[in-house]
């Protein structure tokens, strides 16, 4: 990939856009570029943590397992986003999993390199800082669910989080959800079984709360919801 086509990939991305020619210039001549096919892993956890990736195009799943091989959906990542954001300034390990969802497009910047980058563009850094605080409020609010929330409000919390990340508005108070979940990613992501997710899903599309599109996809009443949670 062409210098130029490098730098307007990585111009979309609000870490990079307010960078002049001479700024981006260092991450240009150290950025990669690689297409990922759907089910492969970008790393594996507890692997060396070596590259900072930038998405494209695609989606990807981090999550962890324990040692019985349980699956835990820490986050799913779309266009637009970087990962992983643990491990900057330090040698660490990769805290999770990052297998491909939808064929991607990444671009990777070793993450020696990367911190040095950072060091000299402290505009950027600030940047990531902002970006880290929303991960930690993200995580704090999730934690607060997993305390105050009994699992049907945590199903509910769960899609209206999800269709506001991946949903179009199809109609007023509505969210149409264009990704796919299976009950069993669902059921991962809130520590829950595909058991209880299929029973919360069957109640709820008895209230007429979500339904199924002609594409098989999930369609969300927002308003409805929202008011199921108080």
């Amino acid at each position: 990939m062409y210098p130029d086509s490098v730098k307007k990939l990585l111009q979309r991305f609000p870490l990079f856009k307010s960078l002049t020619d001479y700024e981006i210039a260092p991450i240009l001549s150290i950025a990669q570029n690689r297409t990922y096919r759907q089910g492969t892993h970008v790393f594996m956890q507890d692997e060396p943590l070596t590259n900072v990736y930038f998405i494209h195009q695609g989606k990807i799943k981090i999550y962890r397992t324990d040692i019985h091989g349980k699956e835990q959906i820490i986050n799913v990542l779309n266009d637009g986003d970087m990962f992983p954001h643990q491990g900057f300034f330090r040698n660490d390990n990769y805290p999770a999993h990052a297998e491909i969802m939808e064929e991607a497009v990444l671009t990777y910047i070793p993450t020696p390199l990367f911190e040095d980058f950072l060091i000299n563009n402290p505009e950027v850094s600030i940047k990531i800082f902002r970006v880290l605080g929303d991960k930690i409020v993200d995580l704090q609010n999730r934690l607060e669910e997993k305390i105050l929330r009994n699992t049907y409000e945590q199903i509910i919390l769960l899609l209206l989080r999800l269709g506001k990340k991946y949903g179009i508005e199809t109609a007023a108070d509505q969210l149409t959800l264009t990704t796919h979940f299976t009950n069993k990613d669902l059921a991962n992501m809130i520590g829950s079984s595909r058991e209880t997710v299929s029973r919360t899903l069957t109640q709820l599309k008895k209230k007429q709360l979500i339904s199924t599109d002609s594409s098989g996809n999930m369609v969300l009443d927002t308003k409805q919801l929202k008011e199921e949670l108080f």
